[in-house]
């Protein structure tokens, strides 16, 4: 998990994952498109997401696309985020409970 750490650390990664979740399929140009920086430097950007193995690349002829992998995300999620989110819905569910219970009953004078 340390290379996924290391990989989501950095702003241009996280920006080029974000890029793949709103379309998957790109190629080094697209991907280049609206960053301010050299395809070289997004390659290494890339190579770091690859071998994190948070992004897949596959051939088609000659253009190579790259395509996010959202399993070490969903690890992360499962492991990290997951056990704190679990206890905040239960004190949702305890509140909700709380103010269902009936108050003391109102007799009518």
């Amino acid at each position: 998990m340390d290379e996924i750490f290391k990989a989501l650390a950095d702003n241009t990664r996280r920006e080029l994952l974000d890029r793949l979740f709103a379309k998957d399929g790109q190629t080094l140009g697209e991907l280049c498109e609206y960053l301010s920086m050299t395809r070289q430097a997004v390659t290494k950007h890339l190579v770091i997401l690859e071998e994190a193995n948070l992004i897949v690349i596959q051939w088609k002829g000659r253009e190579k696309l790259h395509y996010l992998n959202p399993v070490p995300i969903q690890e992360i999620f499962e492991r990290w985020v997951s056990k704190y989110e679990t206890s905040r819905l239960a004190a949702i569910s305890n509140l909700k409970n709380a103010l269902e219970k009936p108050n003391n009953k109102k007799t009518s004078s």
